[in-house]
């Protein structure tokens, strides 16, 4: 967890760890703008603690009914 402007980040690391997927995944979420007030800061993604929900993967259909 890391202090930026009074309010609290992650870091792709850590929400990897966190949602079980692959930091490239997260980068790739964030590259694509799927993760919302994510902030790219020197060479590293900052990630607000409030997102809690990891977005739907649009790579898989939704199962019908």
């Amino acid at each position: 967890m890391h202090y930026f402007k009074y309010a609290y980040y992650e870091t792709t690391d850590e929400i990897a760890c966190k949602w079980r997927i692959s930091k490239r995944r997260v980068q790739e979420l964030l590259k694509t703008g799927r993760i919302p007030e994510a902030m790219f800061i020197g060479n590293t993604w900052l990630i607000p603690l409030d997102v809690t929900v990891r977005p739907p993967d649009k790579r898989r259909k939704a199962p019908t009914p």
